[in-house]
């Protein structure tokens, strides 16, 4: 009896609700993604393709995102029940074999106690009190063993859906570069000049001299850039969904300081303006890889660089929420490394986000730290 006692001190509950806030995200993200693709749909026939294409797009990265971080915890849920369980696998035989002893049916001789009748009394009360105990605790094995195999078909649902995720957010980024390459309807303040735009680049070494250098490739201008940005300073929407990954000022692995903020991004994510700006320059430039330069207002510029696709041309006025390019994807020798961004180990360490975009404000051509200028709070 005294084994029993001490069984029921080693073995504890292990909860049996590990699925619930993994299933949760997941079916939130399910309905996300669901949600995107009825987007996709609609938006071969919207009138404004490239509208509703962006919109598709960040509807897809956001669901995505919501995806892989359920399945990421239901990966972890999973992993840390059934090592628990496994820690445990003696403690479960243990109760196994008694609950069998108990259910079983003994002869009358397995309830004579040494102390005589009055002792089999007490041990036949000990082990009526001991064996509701004892079902309890089978019963929470069994719902954590049930918890696991939840998880895992999860995990499968989930992988899947999110394969399906990434193959129509590929479709929808195909048809946003074609509709881009046939929108004609942009307004244009100036012409830019090729030759002069490529002298300024050659002779050009570092982005301060380019910018200041901006209008001398301007020709044909229409009228200065409007006034936009009164009262949104400070509350503008971030180009992209990321987190900052380096603040203005703070010293890179190689001891580089800049001026301007480095955004950790997904692959492949889509690069929108925060407001409404004119286009100054798009294309390669320095060692910054693509870079886009617009101006919301006049005297102001916003850098944006290390983009892999731009949209646009240098003169053309663009919406807020335009998309001006996409960020790159880096390519895996080995297949397999796709799904090791959906390992646990890597949950929260921001390495499923392997793109970095750098953004710098300059007014006057003097650097702003751009973490005044756009709301950086949120994690995405």
């Amino acid at each position: 009896m005294m084994r029993i006692l001490a069984l029921l001190l080693l073995v504890w509950p292990l909860g049996g609700l590990a699925q619930t806030a993994a299933m949760t995200e997941a079916r939130a993200a399910a309905k996300e993604l669901e949600a995107a693709a009825g987007m996709l749909d609609k938006a071969e026939g919207a009138r404004d393709r490239v509208q509703a294409l962006t919109e598709t797009i960040q509807a897809f990265e956001k669901g995505l995102g919501a995806m892989r971080d359920g399945l990421r915890q239901a990966a972890i849920n999973e992993a840390q029940l059934s090592k628990k369980l496994q820690s445990r696998d003696g403690e479960v035989a243990q109760l196994f074999g008694v609950l069998q002893t108990i259910g079983g049916t003994p002869s009358p001789t397995a309830f004579l106690h040494p102390d005589g009748p009055v002792g089999t009394a007490r041990a036949g009360m000990l082990l009526a009190e001991l064996t509701p105990a004892l079902n309890r605790q089978a019963d929470a094995l069994r719902r954590d063993l049930e918890d696991v195999k939840t998880l895992r078909l999860l995990q499968v649902d989930a992988a899947e859906r999110l394969q399906d995720g990434l193959t129509q957010v590929q479709a929808a980024r195909t048809a946003l570069n074609q509709a881009m390459a046939n929108r004609t309807d942009l307004p244009t303040r100036f012409t830019a000049d090729p030759v002069r735009t490529a002298i300024l680049i050659a002779s050009t070494e570092t982005l301060d001299g380019f910018a200041s250098g901006l209008s001398e490739i301007v020709t044909d201008e229409v009228e200065p850039a409007p006034v936009t940005l009164q009262g949104q300073i400070g509350d503008l929407d971030l180009p992209v969904q990321g987190v900052v990954l380096r603040r203005a000022g703070q010293a890179d692995a190689a001891g580089v300081e800049r001026p301007g903020i480095i955004m950790a991004t997904r692959a492949r994510a889509i690069v929108t303006s925060p407001t409404a700006a004119t286009i100054r320059y798009t294309g390669p430039l320095l060692d910054f890889g693509n870079v886009v330069i617009l101006e919301p207002e006049a005297r102001t510029l916003f850098v944006f660089a290390g983009l892999d696709v731009v949209y646009g041309e240098a003169g053309q006025v663009i919406a807020g929420g335009t998309p001006i390019g996409l960020m790159g994807e880096r390519p895996s020798p080995d297949p397999a490394e796709s799904g090791a961004r959906l390992s646990p180990d890597r949950d929260g360490s921001g390495t499923d986000r392997t793109e970095t975009l750098y953004i710098e404000v300059r007014r006057d051509n003097i650097p702003q730290d751009p973490e005044g200028w756009f709301r950086t709070e949120k994690d995405e």
